[in-house]
């Protein structure tokens, strides 16, 4: 192409082609000209099977496709890094690969830019069914979550600022917010881009998938670390006391029943039980009832509670950051 681009569009990806193509499908159809965008994917798997997938439809594309070789497995922050460092646009737009655009997302998105603002969200859908389980609808989430990646535009100056996506995050979780945190505390103005909506299907996810997840918290120190008191206002806003009760007695129960306690004991194993039983009755509240997914509720709901405190700990200590 003989002239920049007004947008380039980041899409990280590893390992996912059929997904990587759907979501390139979406955005071949944008109401936008094809000369003022360009699309970036980022692979983060440095897979050969991927490279050809994008180089198969780049062919045939309207605007600009370029395969951009960033792993192996150094995580989306790092791909986004790649990709906006290279792109030509004074826009760069991000969403994932397991994203489906609509028609108008360009549009609205350089939009909202267009009055000033430094950066921009837009409203992620996530389609759920009726019966939902507890995965399905916690990645539902996503659709109140504020400047996530699978749908954000920032202008490359404010980028530059910030230096980009914090690297540390090798998980896809948290960094999206550290950036959104670090222009926020920088005077940076942002907007909201209401017409730029993108579609997020959940995918299908293997049993006990709650209990991986919970390696992710460990990110949730470093942005404290980071942002303080900013992290409590905007992010979480109380550490999760009812799995430090939970596992308070827990370790109750065991250390009344080897000290020799049995009456401690049998008290404490029974408040674990309840608080375990609420936790999952919580899980289960709007979710499905089939009995596979009950069962998987009842296991993971004793597991989550003492997975996810050693992963915050272990984050604290990573991180060297006092945080519960």
């Amino acid at each position: 192409m003989t002239t920049s681009p007004r947008i380039s569009v980041v899409v990280p990806t590893c390992g996912r082609e059929r997904l990587l193509i759907r979501c390139l499908a979406a955005l071949d159809a944008q109401d936008f000209p094809a000369d003022e965008y360009e699309v970036l994917v980022i692979d983060d798997g440095a897979s050969d099977e991927t490279r050809c997938a994008v180089e198969r439809w780049a062919a045939h594309a309207r605007a600009d496709v370029r395969y951009v070789r960033a792993g192996p497995s150094r995580g989306p922050a790092a791909a986004r890094n790649a990709g906006w460092r290279i792109a030509r646009g004074t826009i760069i737009a991000f969403t994932d690969d397991d994203c489906v655009p609509t028609p108008c997302w360009l549009r609205a998105g350089a939009s909202a830019l267009s009055r000033g603002a430094a950066g921009a969200t837009g409203p992620i859908r996530v389609p759920l069914p009726d019966e939902p389980t507890d995965y399905e609808l916690s990645a539902a989430g996503l659709e109140h979550a504020e400047f996530a990646t699978a749908n954000c535009f920032y202008r490359r100056d404010a980028l530059c600022d910030v230096g980009g996506f914090d690297e540390r995050f090798a998980a896809a979780w948290r960094e999206d917010s550290d950036i959104y945190l670090e222009l926020f505390k920088r005077g940076h103005r942002l907007t909201r881009a209401h017409d730029a909506v993108v579609v997020h299907p959940v995918r299908p996810e293997r049993w006990g998938i709650s209990l991986r997840q919970q390696r992710k918290t460990m990110y949730n120190a470093l942005l404290y670390k980071k942002h303080g008191a900013l992290y409590w206002q905007r992010i979480q806003r109380s550490p999760p006391w009812h799995y430090y009760g939970i596992v308070a007695t827990l370790l109750v129960a065991l250390g009344a029943m080897t000290a020799g306690y049995p009456a401690v004991a049998l008290v404490a194993l029974g408040g674990w039980l309840v608080l375990t039983a609420g936790f999952c009755l919580y899980r289960l509240r709007a979710t499905s009832r089939a009995p596979a997914h009950v069962a998987e509720m009842l296991v993971t709901s004793a597991l989550i509670p003492p997975l996810a405190l050693f992963w915050r700990l272990r984050g604290a200590f990573k991180f060297r950051v006092p945080f519960l």
